[in-house]
C-alpha cells in the first residue's frame, strides 16, 4: 500500500472528489455543522473549494497549488479550509456560484469562495494561478487583521446582493398566456443562433438539451422551417463533431471551440441520459437516421462504461488519464496519431482518414486527431463508390479494432457515486429511446432502474435519498431530484401502463408540497424544511444544462393534473408559470422548459386514454409518433385511474382523445385516433381553470 505524507479528514468520505483530495498538505475538512462552528469559536475566515471528481480544472489546481506545501501552510494557518463535491451538495454550491457570479462576473468550477466565519462571502473565483492565489489570500488575511469592518461591509453587501438575484415575487396579474408572447420569446433569442456552427454564437458549446426539445416542438407546431433548420443543423454538427466520441459513443460535456470538433473531455451522465431523450424525439420528427443512430451508440457507451449491477448509473468518467509517464493528461484516452491509426487499419487508413478528417486542419495537439465527420454516410459511400452497407461494415469493422486499441490504455477514472437526479434524467432518456424504437433493451434497462430508484432511493417515510455509493449515504434528496424522478415515472406509466409509477409519482408531489413548496412565491425552495439550514433557501427557476427544478415541477404538476383530475395541481403550475412569464419570454435560453409548459398553455392539450386488451400494442403506435401535445395513459383491465374509468370494454380496445375531460368518439384504429388531433399552436388563454 502506497504510504502518503499528508493525510486529512477528507479521507473517510465517500466522494470521490473528496478522497481525490485526502492526501494534500492542506488541512481540508468536509462540509458539516462541527465544522462551521469550528470557524466561528476559532473565528477565522472559511474557505471554500468546489468542483467534482471528472473536472480537469480542479486537477490543475490541486496539483498547481493544493500539492504546494508552502501554499498549505498559508491555508492552514489562517482558514477553515472546506472541500465540497458540488455534484454531492448542489445546495451549497449554488449559493457561492451565485456569489462569484457577482463578483466576478462568470461562474465555474473549481469554484472557490473565502467567506465570514458565519458562512457570508466576501471574495471568490475559479482557477487561479499559484501567484494570484498567494497574493489573494494575503490581502485577505491583512484586511481580516487590520480592516475587519471592511470585510464584513464587503460581507453584507454581497449577501443582500445574493438575496436580490434569487427574489421571486408573486405574481398577482391574471395569467395570460398568448402565442404572440411565445413568438417573442423565439425573437428575442435569435440574435445568439449560431447558423453557420449550430448551437449557440461562440465557444465554449454545450449541448443544452433541452433547448433543442423546445426548438423543434415550436418548428413542427408552428411550421416554422427556419428554426427547424437550425435544430437539425446543431444536431447534426454536434452528432458529427469531436463532441461525440465517435469510436465509443457518449458526448463530452461541451466543446471549448465554436465547431463542436475539440470536447472538454469529461463525459457526465446528465448531458447523456437528456441527449438519448433529444436525438430520440427529434428522430420521431424527422426520420433522420443519423439521429436513431445517435441515441444507440449513445446508450451503448452508457451501459458498456456507466451501468451499475443495480441498475443504476455512475456519474462521470474523468477528463484527464495517465499517460506513460503516470501523469494525468486530459484527453488521452480518445486521441489518435496517423502512425496508430496506420498500423491499425492498414489499407483502410486512407479511407478511415478521409470519413473521420484525419487530416492537417483537424490536428489538435502532439501530433494527435480528435475524430470527426463531416457527411452523412450515404453521401460518404456515394463520393467513395460504396454502397451503403458496404461502408457501414467497414464503420464497424473499424470501431471495433479501435475500441480494443483504447482498452489497452489507461482508462479515464470513473465517478462511481450513483445520483438519484441524473439517473432521473437517463431513466426518462431510456423511456423516450424506447418510445422512438420499440426496442425491448431500452424497456428493460429503464424498468430496471426505475426499481432501483423506487427500492433503494425511496425511503419508507415518502423521501428521497440524493446519492447511492454501495449503500445510500444519508444525504437527503433536493428539489431537483424529486422533480426529476416524477417526471420520470409519469413517462413511464407511458410505456409499461403500469399506474404504479403514477401513483408513485403523485405521492412524491404531495410530499414536495407539504416539504419544499413556499406559501409566499408559490414557487418552490430548492431545499426542504428537513434539511440543513444554509445561509439562505434558493428558489432555482433558470434552465441550464439540466433544466431547473421549479420548471420541472411547474410541467409535473401540469401533467399529472389531468392524470388524477386535480385542480389545485394546475392553479399552482399556472401560478408558477406566471411568476416567471417575462423572465422566460426575454430569456428563452435560459428558460427552455419553462417554455414547453408555456407551449402546453396555449396550444390544445390532449388526454389520450387507451384501454382493453391490446392497450400496450395500441399506444406503442402511438409513441412512434411525434405528438409534444398530449399525455397518455392506458390500461389493459379495469382502472379507476380518472382517464380511464368505467371505459374498458372486453370486446374492444377503444381509444379515447380528450381535451378538458370532454372527449370524441372512442376509436378503435389508432390512425382514426390521430385525426382527432391537432398539433398546431393555437392561441387561447386558460386562466385558472
Amino acid at each position: 500500500m502506497k504510504k502518503h505524507k499528508h493525510t486529512n479528514l477528507l479521507i473517510n468520505e465517500t466522494s470521490l472528489y473528496l478522497l481525490q483530495h485526502a492526501h494534500n498538505p492542506v488541512n481540508w475538512y468536509p462540509w458539516s455543522n462541527k465544522t462551521l462552528e469550528l470557524a466561528k469559536k476559532e473565528n477565522k475566515l472559511i474557505l471554500i473549494s468546489i468542483g467534482y471528481a471528472s473536472c480537469h480544472w480542479c486537477h490543475v489546481m490541486e496539483h498547481e497549488i493544493f500539492e504546494n506545501e508552502q501554499v498549505a501552510e498559508i491555508m492552514n494557518k489562517n482558514f477553515i479550509c472546506i472541500k465540497v463535491d458540488r455534484e454531492e451538495r448542489p445546495d451549497i454550491d449554488q449559493i457561492y456560484m451565485d456569489a462569484v457570479q457577482l463578483i466576478t462576473g462568470r461562474g465555474g468550477w473549481p469554484l472557490n469562495c473565502v467567506t465570514m466565519p458565519d458562512g457570508k462571502p466576501i471574495w471568490g473565483g475559479t482557477y487561479f494561478p499559484i501567484k494570484t492565489w498567494i497574493n489573494s489570500l494575503k490581502q485577505l488575511i491583512e484586511l481580516k487583521k487590520n480592516e475587519p469592518e471592511k470585510l464584513e461591509k464587503q460581507a453584507n453587501n454581497l449577501f443582500n446582493g445574493i438575496k436580490q438575484s434569487e427574489l421571486i415575487l408573486l405574481n398577482t396579474d391574471k395569467p395570460n398566456f398568448t402565442k404572440k408572447e411565445l413568438h417573442n420569446a423565439i425573437n428575442n433569442w435569435k440574435p445568439y443562433i449560431d447558423k453557420i456552427n449550430g448551437g449557440k454564437i461562440g465557444s465554449p458549446k454545450f449541448p443544452t438539451p433541452n433547448n433543442y426539445l423546445f426548438l423543434l416542438r415550436y418548428a413542427i407546431q408552428t411550421k416554422n422551417k427556419e428554426i427547424l433548420d437550425y435544430v437539425n443543423l446543431t444536431l447534426t454538427k454536434m452528432a458529427f463533431g469531436g463532441i461525440n466520441d465517435q469510436i465509443g459513443g457518449g458526448f463530452a460535456r461541451y466543446s471549448v471551440d465554436k465547431y463542436w470538433h475539440i470536447p472538454h473531455f469529461e463525459k457526465m451522465l446528465y448531458d447523456n441520459g437528456q441527449l438519448l431523450s433529444l436525438y430520440a424525439n427529434a428522430y420521431k420528427a424527422t426520420k433522420k437516421e443519423l439521429y436513431k443512430e445517435t441515441v444507440y451508440n449513445t446508450a451503448l457507451f452508457l451501459e458498456r462504461e456507466l451501468l451499475d449491477k443495480t441498475g443504476a448509473f455512475y456519474s462521470s468518467l474523468d477528463a484527464d488519464s495517465l499517460n506513460k509517464n503516470k501523469n494525468l493528461q486530459e484527453g488521452i484516452f480518445y486521441v489518435w496519431t496517423k502512425e496508430e491509426l496506420k498500423n491499425l487499419l492498414k489499407k483502410d487508413f486512407n479511407l478511415f482518414a478521409d470519413y473521420y478528417n484525419v487530416n492537417e486542419y483537424r490536428k489538435w495537439k502532439n501530433n494527435a486527431y480528435i475524430l470527426i465527420r463531416t457527411q452523412e454516410n450515404s453521401i460518404f459511400a456515394k463520393n467513395n463508390n460504396l454502397s451503403k452497407e458496404q461502408l457501414e461494415l467497414k464503420i464497424k469493422h473499424w470501431k471495433k479494432i479501435l475500441l480494443e486499441q483504447r482498452l489497452k490504455r489507461k482508462k479515464p477514472r470513473l465517478d462511481d457515486k450513483i445520483l438519484t437526479s441524473w439517473n432521473a434524467l437517463t431513466l426518462k432518456g431510456y423511456i423516450d429511446a424506447y418510445k422512438a424504437f420499440n426496442d425491448n433493451r431500452f424497456l428493460e434497462i429503464a424498468i430496471r432502474n426505475a426499481n432501483f430508484l423506487e427500492k433503494i432511493q425511496i425511503q419508507p417515510d415518502g423521501s428521497l435519498y440524493r446519492s447511492y455509493k454501495k449503500k445510500t449515504d444519508g444525504v437527503p434528496a433536493y428539489l431537483e431530484d424529486y422533480a426529476t424522478v416524477i417526471d420520470a415515472f409519469i413517462s413511464l406509466h407511458e410505456i409499461t401502463l403500469d399506474e404504479k409509477w403514477l401513483n408513485i409519482a403523485r405521492q412524491l408531489t404531495n410530499y414536495t408540497l407539504d416539504y419544499f413548496y413556499d406559501n409566499k412565491s408559490k414557487m418552490f425552495f430548492f431545499t426542504s424544511k428537513l434539511n440543513e439550514k444554509l445561509i439562505l433557501k434558493k428558489i432555482e427557476i433558470e434552465d441550464s444544462v439540466i433544466p431547473s427544478s421549479n420548471s420541472v415541477m411547474a410541467n409535473n404538476l401540469f401533467k399529472l393534473s389531468y392524470y388524477f383530475n386535480n385542480k389545485q395541481y394546475k392553479a399552482i403550475s399556472t401560478i408558477m408559470l406566471n411568476n416567471v412569464k417575462n423572465k422566460i419570454i426575454q430569456h428563452g435560453t435560459k428558460s427552455s422548459n419553462w417554455l414547453l409548459l408555456y407551449s402546453n398553455f396555449i396550444s390544445k392539450f390532449y388526454e389520450i386514454a387507451i384501454i382493453g386488451d391490446k392497450a400496450k400494442y395500441k399506444t406503442n403506435k402511438f409513441n412512434l409518433k411525434y405528438i409534444p401535445n398530449i399525455i397518455l395513459a392506458g390500461s389493459v383491465a379495469k382502472s379507476n385511474l380518472p382517464l380511464l374509468k368505467e371505459r374498458y370494454s372486453k370486446e374492444k380496445t377503444l381509444i379515447y382523445v380528450c381535451l378538458k375531460n370532454t372527449c370524441q368518439i372512442p376509436k378503435e384504429k389508432v390512425e382514426e385516433a390521430f385525426k382527432d388531433i391537432n398539433i398546431a399552436l393555437e392561441p387561447k388563454n386558460p386562466g385558472l381553470d
